[in-house]
């Protein structure tokens, strides 16, 4: 067995054996645990989330905006499986200086400033999409983005830090523009403009923090 003598006149530990006065025995321990802390992991808080379209809150308040304001004929919607999920589907068209469509929902307040960012899983037709946030309920106005493409068919995880939501205006990057504040968020949305006409489809299983 493993025994260390009292330093009283040294340090005896079996096998070893060190002549140290007692103060040098004691910095050394000292010195160890020093080096050598307990392991700690940051507090952070479950995922939240944030929609879930099994519940009828997260069905109500979308509102549909495409290129028609500019003159465009794009149509799109946002409509619900009874398996729990939302799909943002329609048809982009370039025709008449148009380009994109989009959905948004309104009227929430949220403070996501405790976590890193927003996750959702979806599943594709192999286009690019954006995930878009804004701090304010006006209609038009600096709006938070973040790109991903999809892959035909296949059901993936998108991540989203909020630190790289891109500040735009009306498709164009914002330079002088306050990065995105998650403590602020009032409006979640999902929008097409990747410059290819014809069908699209969305299907949104949940979105939540990480």
């Amino acid at each position: 067995m493993f025994r260390c003598q009292p330093p009283s006149r040294g340090v005896n530990c079996g096998i070893f054996s060190f002549r140290l006065p007692a103060v040098f025995f004691l910095l050394a321990l000292a010195c160890i645990a020093l080096l050598n802390p307990g392991k700690a992991y940051p507090m952070t808080p479950e995922n939240l989330m944030v929609i879930d379209f099994s519940q009828p809150e997260a069905r109500a308040s979308w509102q549909i905006i495409n290129d028609g304001v500019m003159g465009g004929i794009s149509r799109s919607e946002m409509a619900f499986t009874e398996n729990g999920s939302g799909i943002f589907q329609g048809v982009l068209s370039l025709e008449n200086n148009g380009g994109f469509a989009s959905a948004r929902q309104s009227g929430r307040s949220i403070d996501l400033s405790k976590y890193h960012g927003l996750q959702l899983q979806v599943t594709g037709d192999g286009r690019s999409y954006q995930l878009r946030l804004k701090t304010d309920n006006r209609f038009d106005g600096v709006t938070y983005r973040y790109r991903f493409t999809t892959e035909q068919g296949k059901q993936i995880t998108v991540s989203a830090p909020f630190a790289d939501f891109e500040p735009v205006f009306r498709g164009r990057i914002v330079p002088d523009a306050l990065p995105l504040d998650p403590a602020k968020i009032v409006q979640i949305g999902f929008l097409i403009a990747d410059g290819q006409a014809g069908p699209f489809r969305l299907e949104i299983e949940w979105l939540q923090t990480f």
